[in-house]
């Protein structure tokens, strides 16, 4: 697996402590709303948040190709002016900025989440209409909408999707990253909450944070070598 690859999956594994706030309730409330003989069918409910997971990462993988295809355009008119190596260096520092996010000491790094704003506020009403999310043809579909839901992390990542250089790459690029949140999500999913505390420890989201920052100026200096 080459090096973008390995680090996309480990910030999504990663940053997936980080993430719980906000996709664990939603993930919980989606839960809560099947019929009691699904919720308490472990095989039923496994597939539902497969499903829903599913489709969030197939959304990250859209998102990941479209950006991919405009750094293959960007790079087709300038190949040779030092751009492929702009766009990786861009890449690995937002890979630092993503490691000191979820640390919790860059709390302004979210700032880019009002880019997704009016997309999101179309979008929204359409999931409300999946409710309540009773099949898994739902789910999926309920999945791939909520991978829009806007995340500075997930738009962090997309900033280094052009540097793959294909719409291809960017697509696997965003789609390992959303594989790597998925161990956490299904977990704190499965355990209905019950993770929220241990993901919320100050320390682990700093050894979390720390090992993205480092990750990033691994990147970062392999680019200046």
């Amino acid at each position: 697996m080459s090096t973008p690859y390995l680090v996309a999956a480990i910030v999504g594994l990663l940053s997936a402590l980080h993430c719980i706030g906000m996709c664990g309730g939603i993930v919980g409330a989606l839960i809560f709303s099947l019929p009691p003989s699904r919720r308490g069918n472990r095989g039923h409910l496994l597939c539902f948040i497969l499903a829903y997971n599913l489709g969030r990462v197939m959304s990250y993988a859209l998102a990941g190709a479209l950006f991919g295809w405009a750094g293959a355009a960007i790079l087709s008119i300038g190949v040779d002016s030092g751009l492929p190596r702009l766009l990786r260096v861009l890449a690995a520092s937002v890979t630092i900025g993503i490691g000191l996010h979820v640390a919790g000491w860059f709390p302004r790094f979210a700032f880019i989440e009002r880019l997704g704003e009016p997309l999101w506020r179309r979008l929204e009403p359409l999931g409300r209409r999946l409710l309540p999310v009773d099949s898994l043809p739902r789910a999926l579909l309920y999945g791939a909408l909520w991978g829009w839901l806007p995340c500075g992390l997930v738009y962090a990542m997309l900033l280094g999707a052009p540097a793959q250089s294909s719409p291809t790459a960017g697509a696997v690029y965003m789609a390992l990253f959303g594989l790597g949140t998925l161990p956490v999500m299904i977990a704190v999913s499965l355990l209905t909450g019950r993770l929220y505390g241990i993901a919320g420890s100050r320390s682990l989201q700093a050894l979390g944070g720390l090992t993205v920052v480092a990750l990033g100026l691994f990147t970062l200096l392999t680019q200046q070598l």
